[in-house]
């Protein structure tokens, strides 16, 4: 056996180095490009440029990719992505036009997404492109939604496929939008009856001052929040949502993995989001148009973790799970009972184009005030059917329609909620 060393192992690849950190307690920036919300065209408003590359071109607090733009950092870290790379958006456009709309010059229609986000790569003048990194916030694709629910509906006849809107294999044809959130801070201080001032200050302390751009740098007015967006199910033309004339079916639905994604005896989320798909896919094959508008707020936006301690809570409380306890749990573990806040949902209606929905596959009234308060006319409201209520949620759904939500049936009273428990957990 030979004496000599063994090799060395090679010299790690050297990272880049990050330089000097730049603070950001200062006013005023040099090569940002004004953004003037509301502005009539694209241009006159100005690109939303979030990228960490060239930093002296950013006007915007935040990085783009929503909550992902944590795990970019981690990328760079690692060093497996260079904090310079900008993206090649050769053949990334669109595959469906959606606007403009009049909508998108109203300031106060829509604060909480770039209207223009799509529309990058032609809305801008070929020197912008050239010199800043301007990336898009809204992708605009085809794809195929595939369910087992809405399968079984054409096995039993209530879907006939037609080549169209829906495959013999179950498969519906959709156009589909991810949407990241860009919020217009004045916009979305004045949503919520706040003033700009205490809206960044609250936004600074409670993300443990992870901004602190939003109490330092007054001049910049757009906010790219580390949240999931949404994603947008287009069944039909995505240009006859504009259009009041055609009938439009739609559902706005909030994130709720342990059904949509798992399945739940505790929860009508997933029945109730199926329902729609079918509605929608039933409104198309009638020459309308269908909607699912789906958010990333997990447990009424107070988090996985919080929504499955509710979930103990109401099962091990005395006398068991009730629909008069319902919300009374969940204020009692989050202290509040629920933080959706719809204010801001309806800004992708209004990107869309949207001035009339015909069917709102909906009981939700905070999701019908929000709806119609900011403009769009709401004509028939399309509750969940009883048969697609799992027997556990039927806790849940009495205490919904016992606290505003819509029922063409009987509003349950309090002494009926308390006659009302359910039979376990989501397993």
């Amino acid at each position: 056996m030979s004496a000599e060393a063994a090799p060395a192992p090679p010299p790690a690849t050297p990272k880049r180095a990050a330089g000097h950190i730049r603070l950001t307690s200062h006013s005023g920036g040099s090569g940002g490009l004004p953004i003037c919300w509301g502005a009539p065209t694209a241009a006159e408003r100005g690109p939303v440029i979030g990228t960490t590359g060239t930093r002296a071109h950013r006007n915007v607090i935040g990085t783009h990719s929503g909550s992902y733009s944590v795990y970019r950092a981690l990328a760079v870290a690692a060093g497996a992505l260079s904090r310079d790379h900008r993206a090649d958006l050769t053949n990334t456009t669109p595959t469906d036009v959606i606007g403009p709309y009049p909508q998108w010059s109203d300031p106060g229609a829509i604060v909480s997404l770039d209207p223009w986000g799509a529309m990058v790569a032609d809305a801008f003048p070929a020197e912008f492109a050239a010199e800043y990194d301007i990336r898009p916030t809204i992708a605009v694709t085809k794809a195929h939604v595939l369910v087992p629910e809405v399968m079984d509906a054409v096995q039993r006849g209530r879907l006939q496929p037609d080549g169209r809107f829906l495959l013999p294999s179950g498969a519906a044809l959709v156009t589909k939008a991810a949407v990241e959130p860009v919020w217009y801070l004045p916009g979305v201080a004045q949503r919520f009856g706040c003033s700009e001032t205490d809206l960044r200050r609250t936004l600074f302390e409670e993300t443990g001052g992870m901004y602190p751009e939003l109490v330092t740098r007054s001049d910049l007015e757009v906010f790219l929040p580390p949240i999931g967006g949404q994603t947008i199910y287009i069944f039909g033309d995505a240009r006859d949502l504009a259009d009041p004339e055609v009938e439009l079916t739609a559902r706005v639905h909030d994130e709720c993995n342990g059904s949509d994604v798992f399945g739940s005896d505790i929860c009508t989320c997933r029945p109730y989001l199926t329902h729609a798909i079918e509605e929608c896919i039933l409104g198309a094959q009638r020459g309308g148009v269908g909607l699912v508008a789906y958010s990333r707020k997990e447990g009424r936006a107070l988090g996985e973790v919080t929504k499955f301690l509710v979930y103990n809570a109401r099962k091990r409380q005395v006398g068991g799970d009730t629909a008069d306890q319902y919300f009374a749990r969940t204020e009692c573990v989050a202290g509040v009972q629920d933080m959706r806040f719809q204010e801001l949902m309806p800004d992708v209606l209004h990107w869309l184009g949207i001035r009339k929905i015909h069917r709102l596959v909906s009981m939700s009234n905070m999701k019908y005030d929000a709806i119609t308060g900011s403009g769009i006319e709401v004509g028939e409201r399309v509750n969940i059917p009883d048969d697609l209520i799992p027997a556990d949620a039927r806790v849940e759904i009495d205490a919904k329609m016992a606290a505003g939500y819509f029922t063409p049936g009987i509003v349950p009273d309090a002494d009926a909620l308390k006659q009302v428990k359910g039979r376990g957990l989501d397993r």
